[in-house]
């Protein structure tokens, strides 16, 4: 007789080798296509970001709708304005928490002209929440000009399986173009559900795909896949 049941959540102990670090920043605003300028003005404070295998930037973003505000466009001429809540967010392993928790802090970098001074920083803890979302992924050979939804899912799925974590519910989101000096990076969203406590972790350690310092693979909590196919 065989016999599986997945482990209660509450049972699943959030390990410290990966977190996320959140810092303060002052700014006004940023262009709302930053990948690259974002990565190579913290790669030009840090150099050794670019070497580091265990580094993720997340982009920065705010809310996507409020009081009748609505997110600019997609592009490096539009513009993103930010409040003073708006955080800087990496991914990193413990062992570079104090190096960057220790390095940053006032370090002002230059974003296309708009200047952004990083504050004091702080630790968060990954999620084992069953909904996860990455808003930019770029997997394997497969890009948003050379496939259909189908054919990314497929690629994800193959990618997913390496890390032992099957796909059971998923949704591709909107393909989105970050600008680079090399021409533009194709990405499309991803939304993965119904997630052990244990592959949500797996996945936010580990990320999907290539681009890591362009904040692509970085997988964040959703409030559930309802919402989305609802909204």
């Amino acid at each position: 007789m065989f016999w599986h049941e997945d482990k209660n959540p509450d049972e699943v102990q959030i390990p410290d080798d990966i977190v996320d670090l959140l810092f303060a920043i002052d700014c006004k605003s940023i262009p709302v296509d930053h990948a690259y300028l974002l990565s190579t003005a913290l790669q030009l404070a840090l150099p050794w970001l670019a070497t580091e295998p265990q580094i993720a930037l997340h982009t920065i973003h705010v809310a996507g709708s409020q009081n009748g505000w609505q997110r600019p466009t997609h592009g490096s001429d539009s513009e993103l304005l930010l409040s003073r809540r708006t955080k800087l967010i990496i991914r990193t392993s413990k062992l570079r928490v104090a190096d960057l928790l220790q390095q940053l802090p006032g370090v002002t970098l230059d974003l296309a002209g708009h200047a952004l001074t990083i504050g004091a920083g702080k630790v968060r803890l990954l999620t084992k929440e069953p909904t996860l979302f990455a808003r930019y992924v770029v997997t394997g050979d497969i890009t948003v000009d050379n496939a259909d939804e189908q054919e990314f899912l497929a690629a994800a799925a193959r990618e997913l399986a390496t890390l032992g974590i099957p796909i059971r519910k998923a949704l591709c989101g909107k393909a989105t173009a970050l600008a680079t000096p090399n021409g533009v990076l194709q990405t499309r969203s991803l939304l993965l559900a119904a997630l052990t406590a244990e592959e949500s972790i797996r996945l936010q350690q580990h990320g999907l795909g290539a681009h890591r310092l362009l904040g692509c693979g970085i997988f964040i909590p959703h409030k559930g896949i309802d919402s989305v196919k609802n909204g």
